[in-house]
């Protein structure tokens, strides 16, 4: 019977894996275990954020020599989602995800245990990042990672992470070399478009949508459209789509439990309130240092809506030209997330292009059940 093991662990820069090396050296964890790793780093988020590809190399060239392979090996079996900006408070970590298979009964009574799945698709051509091509194959690695986490009933997942690619002025002019078109010349609209695509595969997988609700045309357009349990992010340092699907299940033991909420805006507390309560996990503040602890992780989305208002009142997260508006965002939600359960190693991630309503996004806690 699997169970699913979370580890949050410090960095000090974007290629600090000390705290992972001690991890597998006291024996928590082992190298082959580890099936994925969401990291913060504290880049600017943006498509020359190189905090993220120079965390996966560490990251990759560590778990290689760990397990005597290579690097490029370790790629295409462990799901690296390295999301940049750490604005505000935030503060850089790891969040190491494993799979242990173990004889043991379950440690707490409930439906189902915190169940981890990955899969990944081929590698997109430039012309094919930001469109339906990218949303159907998103759909399928979905489902595949579903199956592998055992979870039959999308409604038992709570949370689905996608990284994804982006378009550079190389891969544009790889494109229209071979007399293809792609979905923006804007290298950093198409951050928004790779998530938006990715968001809506995530959304038709779990039923959120139908594929006739969907087109090239509606990608980035329609705000509607979304799924309440989809997080993409988009970085330079790959051309494929890395998915992990975290959701409970019964064939899963262990003492994590996942519960998710969506914020209909980036101060939207109850929902956060809300996915705390659904885990036991509730106080008119914020939380006791003790129920902190309890908080593995929390894993949220953040956007400025596109009508310049926060409950009718005017921001300026898409005017500042300074400084981008998902940083702003990343910064907003961060704080309102800190405040509730009481630190700040929380995995914000900006850019929520068809995650959660405009304005808002999914926000879903990890916590150990035992009291």
């Amino acid at each position: 019977m699997p169970e699913c093991l979370v580890f949050r662990i410090p960095t000090r820069h974007p290629a600090d894996v000390s705290g992972l090396v001690e991890l597998i050296d006291s024996g928590k964890v082992k190298a082959d275990e580890i099936v994925a790793v969401f990291g913060k780093t504290e880049g600017n988020g943006c498509v020359n954020d190189f905090s993220r590809p120079l965390a996966v190399m560490a990251l990759e060239t560590l778990l290689a020599a760990r397990l005597g392979c290579t690097p490029h090996e370790i790629g295409t079996r462990v799901a690296l989602v390295m999301s940049g900006g750490t604005e505000g408070g935030l503060s850089p970590h790891f969040l190491v995800v494993a799979r242990r298979e173990t004889d043991e009964g379950s440690v707490h009574k409930g439906p189902g245990s915190l169940a981890v799945g990955t899969a990944f698709t081929a590698p997109f051509r430039p012309e094919e990042i930001g469109r339906m091509a990218q949303v159907r194959a998103t759909a399928s690695a979905v489902r595949q990672a579903m199956e592998v986490a055992g979870i039959t009933d999308p409604a038992d997942v709570h949370f689905a992470q996608v990284k994804c690619p982006l378009l550079i002025s190389e891969r544009i002019a790889d494109a229209e070399a071979r007399g293809q078109t792609v979905v923006t010349h804007d290298t950093y609209a198409s951050m928004g478009f790779s998530r938006g695509a990715s968001a809506l595969g995530i959304g038709l997988a779990l039923g959120e949508l139908t594929e006739d609700q969907l087109s090239d045309a509606v990608i980035c357009r329609q705000s509607e459209l979304f799924s309440g349990r989809a997080s993409t992010s988009a970085g330079i340092e790959l051309m494929r789509n890395e998915v992990i699907v975290l959701g409970n299940a019964p064939s899963w033991h262990g003492p994590l439990r996942i519960a998710h909420r969506v914020m209909r805006d980036g101060i939207d507390l109850d929902a956060i309130r809300g996915a705390l309560g659904d885990l036991g996990l509730s106080a008119a503040g914020q939380l006791a240092p003790s129920q902190a602890e309890r908080v593995v992780a929390l894993l949220a989305k953040a956007e400025p809506s596109g009508n310049g208002l926060i409950r009718g009142r005017r921001h300026i997260m898409n005017d500042d030209s300074d400084i981008n508006a998902t940083r702003h965002a990343r910064a907003l939600v961060g704080g309102v997330a800190a405040a509730a359960i009481g630190r700040t190693d929380l995995f914000v991630s900006g850019g929520a292009e068809h995650q959660g309503p405009d304005g808002g996004g999914p926000v879903a806690i990890i916590a150990d059940m035992r009291a």
